[in-house]
């Protein structure tokens, strides 16, 4: 993947786990909160969420920033570790809605296919691509996870990126925003990671 830079995946790899796509012992907890920021104020993180509704995540001390960086189609090579957002098509595969391409670094977070919720129904699986990307009848990638295989199609025009470095800078008003956040019982919520849109890419997870 010599066209994805690699720039910031040292800092990166151990702090993105939980963006990763927030699957652990404590995943009832998990709040994913996608959005435009609204203000950064100290550590008092304010989002407009998709749903319409005003969320305040409160940062970490140790909060960490990332974006995302536009990768292709070419660039999803048999031994990457690959995050997909699918939803199950008409004849009963999965079409992706978005694939996330790891550093090496991270190869093997968050393992196996889990629900997700960037639309209703979807799922995200976290694979090793196992050969080359075909495109008959339009693109398709069998991963494997945990001793299992399945084939994702890809359609044209999905959004493919990987992980870049950020700045506190880039949280600014209007930025599209990946927020995965630990929900308290008393409704607050905390992060330590902030993914962030820059340079017209947005997160699409």
């Amino acid at each position: 993947m010599s066209s994805i830079s690699r720039t910031g995946f040292t800092i990166l790899s151990g702090a993105l786990i939980a963006v990763t796509l927030g699957v652990s012992a404590f995943a009832a907890d998990t709040v994913r909160v996608r959005g435009k920021v609204e203000s950064l104020q100290g550590k008092t993180l304010s989002v407009k969420t998709r749903e319409g509704t005003n969320a305040k995540i409160m940062l970490k001390d140790d909060w960490k920033v990332s974006s995302v960086a536009k990768a292709s189609i070419d660039d999803i090579k048999p031994g990457d570790f690959v995050g997909i957002a699918s939803l199950p098509t008409a004849d009963g595969g999965d079409g992706a809605l978005e694939v996330l391409i790891f550093p090496a670094a991270m190869k093997g977070t968050g393992e196996g296919s889990y629900a997700w919720d960037l639309k209703p129904n979807s799922s995200m699986t976290n694979a090793t691509v196992a050969d080359a990307v075909k495109s008959v009848d339009g693109h398709t990638v069998t991963v494997t996870y945990n001793g299992q295989e399945k084939k994702i199609s890809i359609p044209e025009g999905t959004p493919i990126v990987t992980f870049a470095s950020a700045v506190e800078a880039d949280i600014k008003a209007g930025a599209t925003v990946f927020v995965p956040s630990e929900k308290a019982a008393d409704g607050s919520m905390s992060s330590g990671r902030v993914v962030v849109g820059t340079n017209g890419v947005v997160p699409p997870m």
